[in-house]
């Protein structure tokens, strides 16, 4: 007894660890005053503000699409380098090409954002929305290699000897059987490179030129004149469209069950 109050203690200390900064966000976004540490009174201005504010959502609409790009593009090539890397027996070479593959999220960012200012600025590449998802997806890959893997590893051999024994080539065995049974692993994949590329900042600040912005880099360059309760006000609708998001994915996969 003592130690399921203990585990419940704890859970929820670290939910309001969690949840108190995001409330604060939520509730300062409706604050009449400039400043986001200190309340004046209820007000829906900065919310006008803020669908005033074109290059705000243009920041928004930028990170949007360099997500999609990202995740579209992580999928496919973690997931065929899972594929692939799954039917190569073990060995040295293949255990070295494996740690080459998920360097990328072990180094640190300031690293792999000097590295890719360095590549694209000797191969001449104009900088700008190509480079932010050239250098995403670089970093973005190696967690939908590693789950799709993990999927790879738990998977019935027989099924695509099985394919395979009926005629099947290696391509329609692939997507008859391998894909439709790694797909959770491969949208798993898509959506943690979606938050992750959604997300960065220091990695788009050295590829990003000067005429792309996304929304991360937009708030992080307010810091420097002062952040205004638009900013609080823009992130409370991102969480809510998020919850919403969450709570339609979990109703839909409740009704799939009681089919």
């Amino acid at each position: 007894m003592k130690k399921r109050n203990l585990f419940r203690l704890y859970i929820g200390i670290i939910l309001v660890i969690i949840y108190i900064p995001i409330v604060l966000v939520i509730v300062y976004s409706f604050n009449q005053s400039r400043l986001s540490a200190m309340w004046n009174g209820f007000s829906l201005h900065w919310y006008r503000e803020l669908f005033r504010d074109r290059s705000m959502f243009e920041a928004l609409r930028n990170s949007l699409v360099l997500g999609l790009l990202t995740s579209l593009s992580s999928a496919v090539i973690g997931t065929l380098g899972a594929s692939g890397m799954a039917r190569r027996k073990s060995s040295a070479a293949g255990k070295v090409t494996e740690y080459l593959s998920i360097l990328p999220i072990m180094t640190p960012e300031i690293i792999l954002g000097m590295t890719f200012l360095a590549f694209f600025s000797l191969f001449a590449l104009p900088f700008g929305m190509v480079t932010l998802v050239i250098a995403h997806t670089a970093f973005c890959v190696p967690y939908v290699y590693l789950l799709v893997k993990a999927r790879l590893a738990g998977l019935e051999k027989s099924y695509i000897e099985a394919a395979r024994i009926m005629g099947a080539s290696d391509m329609r065995a692939f997507y008859d059987i391998t894909l439709p049974l790694v797909l959770p692993a491969v949208v798993s994949g898509m959506l943690i490179s979606f938050a992750m590329s959604f997300d960065d900042v220091i990695i788009s600040v050295f590829v990003a030129g000067v005429h792309t912005n996304t929304l991360p880099m937009k708030i992080y360059s307010q810091i420097k004149t002062g952040i205004t309760p638009k900013t609080n006000a823009m992130c409370t609708l991102i969480f809510v469209f998020t919850v919403i998001m969450c709570l339609a994915s979990a109703a839909l996969a409740r009704q799939k069950r009681n089919k």
